[in-house]
């Protein structure tokens, strides 16, 4: 069975900008990500997601997980769990390792929910 792949347009808007200034995110009160090269994806009426580059990451905080998304619009996704002293904080991050053709420059980018973790943006 194929998926539909989806092209952003004027009813559903996508745009992936960087981000100014400095992104820090942290987790149970280590730094995993202090970056000042964050893009921002805006989609349609969803929140703005910074997409952070791995290069500028502790990818050993990260644990990879067994979940996979799909988006229409941007392809696979897939997540990764942030083992803490107060526990695991399962699928916090997600990664579009291979994202399709409307939103190439976030490959190479990790996303978080920011209700699992704490994200500085300035």
């Amino acid at each position: 069975m194929s998926r539909p792949v989806l092209v952003p347009g004027p009813d559903h808007p996508i745009t992936v900008t960087p981000h100014p200034g400095r992104v820090v995110v942290r987790a149970g009160g280590r730094a995993l990500v202090d970056t000042e090269r964050a893009l921002e994806l805006r989609e349609a009426s969803y929140p703005p997601v910074l997409y952070l580059p791995r290069e500028d990451a502790d990818l050993t905080a990260l644990q990879p997980s067994d979940t996979r998304t799909y988006c229409p619009y941007k392809g696979d996704a897939s997540y990764f769990s942030i083992p803490t002293a107060d526990g695991l904080l399962v699928d916090a991050v997600w990664s579009y390792e291979q994202p399709y053709d409307a939103v190439p420059a976030i490959a190479g980018h990790l996303a978080f929910y920011p209700d699992r973790v704490e994200i500085s943006a300035g």
